[in-house]
């Protein structure tokens, strides 16, 4: 069994024990933590531990749902501004819990929002190495197929990544496609049309059917600089639509994307954690 689910009373965690490692040591990893109390949340996390301790396991990150292909941080900071599509849901009694119980931040991030009027001013340096082109919207199982692709070799650097299988990715993935705007979604293709980086945005629809923002949700390359060009289409694109607002979502503090959002004059108005915790002999 490499996952079980704890209940108590108003309170739920799950404990994974083939999380990604950390420090590259195995580790495991709690999600989908909820809880209307601190008690009964301290009291599900304690039957989560022992479950974690018993199988030989000593390193636990949370919140994460197995891996960071899905669910994970706490929103450890906000100005008070409503959630944005797809972004962790603030859950302040589920992170005293496990703060009281040891946890200590071991990663960071943030979401920032723009003016688009800032954006875009001036067009990155040209360049031979790709061209950036927006998705053509069609065929959305090869345009995912494409991105896992890409995914898998752009992110496996990257601290708690874990591997996902292709077909795992596609049914995470394509129940998105009705929300999908094929003019925020970019692609970046070297001459010889092999991809150096894609770029997904999205329409911010949790400010209802008609959003004034719109949400750099993620982006990859392989390529220097491709990353800051896919950036500079998806705000020249965003105003072309009419929104009046970049959010640039769930950006890892050490990333060289959190220096391009700050360079647009993005501000801070959310950020988030991941917990760690060592577990004694």
């Amino acid at each position: 069994m490499t996952q079980q689910v704890f209940r108590a009373d108003g309170a739920k965690i799950t404990a994974y024990l083939d999380a990604p490692e950390w420090e590259g040591v195995p580790a495991a990893a709690l999600g989908a933590f909820t809880c209307k109390t601190a008690a009964a949340g301290a009291d599900v996390l304690a039957q989560a531990l022992a479950f974690i301790r018993e199988a030989g396991l000593r390193r636990v990150i949370g919140p994460m749902e197995g891996d960071t292909w899905h669910s994970y941080r706490f929103v450890t900071q906000s100005d008070g501004s409503p959630e944005f599509l797809m972004e962790p849901a603030q859950n302040p009694v589920a992170l005293k819990v496990m703060q009281d119980a040891g946890f200590a931040q071991i990663s960071s991030y943030f979401s920032a929002r723009v003016p688009l009027t800032q954006t875009a001013l001036t067009a990155p340096p040209t360049t031979a190495a790709f061209e950036v082109t927006p998705w053509d919207g069609t065929n959305p199982e090869a345009l995912f197929d494409q991105v896992f692709t890409l995914s898998t070799a752009a992110f496996s650097r990257n601290a708690f990544y874990k591997p996902i299988g292709r077909d795992a990715f596609l049914a995470m993935y394509m129940p998105m496609v009705p929300l999908l705007k094929r003019e925020l979604i970019f692609f970046a293709r070297r001459p010889d049309q092999s991809l150096a980086g894609f770029l997904f945005g999205t329409p911010n629809y949790a400010e209802g059917p008609k959003p004034r923002s719109a949400i750099l949700k993620t982006y990859a390359s392989l390529e220097k600089g491709a990353g800051q060009h896919l950036a500079y289409a998806f705000h020249k694109a965003a105003v072309a639509e009419g929104y009046d607002t970049a959010i640039h979502a769930l950006i890892h503090e050490d990333n060289l994307s959190a220096l391009r959002s700050a360079a647009e004059g993005a501000e801070v108005f959310r950020r988030y954690g991941l917990f760690g915790l060592v577990l004694d002999d």
